[in-house]
């Protein structure tokens, strides 16, 4: 047995490739993703495959991440201005948030609508929005209604026979458990997106429960000016 896992090892550090870097002398300040996401199978949206989708809206660090794309939600009413900006900004495929909370219904519809004609390559609707909103979204626009499920008592199976394309678990601490009883419900075959954490062990055990992407939260602007102002003190 031992012998096995030993070889098994070895195996897998040969098929490891070299990937070569290039680096500018200016842009060093990456925002990075860990190493632990590209685990995940990845979901394919236009043909693109997506592992990681980095959780910001700072137009800075949007600008300034190898994550292989955005996920723009945040806590106020959406509005068409902010999208256009993180979508013209971002190097890569972006998911935007329409409402669901707050914001619902017809005004939903119609920002998902824009932020598909500015190039947004999915909307994200959050867990409270009723499943008639996500049925009239879905028939509206030409991109994926990626519905977000935050606890164990959310009608997943709903979400999804309205229209939604994706699903997006943010379950905090016990993501890896919702996502075991959504797989039971739905099978191995559709696509989900949860929240990993930011520790390697979390990213995994949240990819081996069923998740197929995983959404990094970035660190702020601020949090990464403090550190480099701390190198400078030295």
């Amino acid at each position: 047995m031992e012998y096995k896992l030993k070889k098994e090892t070895i195996m897998e550090e040969k098929m490891k490739k070299f990937v070569p870097q290039v680096h500018s002398k200016l842009r060093k300040s990456f925002i990075t993703v860990p190493e632990e996401i590209y685990r995940a199978s990845g979901i394919k949206i236009y043909e693109k495959r997506i592992k990681s989708l980095l959780f910001t809206t700072d137009l800075a660090i949007i600008r300034n991440t190898n994550a292989d794309s955005i996920m723009a939600v945040y806590p106020y009413t959406p509005q068409n201005t902010i999208a256009q900006s993180i979508i013209s900004t971002a190097s890569v495929p972006c998911f935007i948030g329409v409402g669901g909370g707050t914001t619902q219904g017809a005004r939903s519809k119609y920002i998902a609508f824009d932020a598909e004609l500015e190039g947004a390559y999915g909307v994200v609707v959050n867990s409270p929005i009723p499943n008639k909103d996500i049925k009239a979204i879905s028939e509206f626009v030409d991109i994926p209604v990626i519905a977000t499920v935050t606890g164990f008592k959310d009608d997943v199976v709903g979400k999804i026979e309205a229209g939604a394309e994706i699903l997006n678990v943010s379950g905090g601490p016990k993501t890896p458990e919702l996502l075991v009883e959504i797989r039971k419900l739905i099978g191995d075959e559709f696509p989900i997106i949860a929240t990993g954490g930011k520790k390697p062990e979390s990213i995994l055990k949240t990819i081996k429960a069923g998740a197929n992407a995983i959404s990094y939260t970035a660190p702020s602007s601020a949090e990464v000016f403090a550190e480099m102002m701390d190198k400078y003190r030295k």
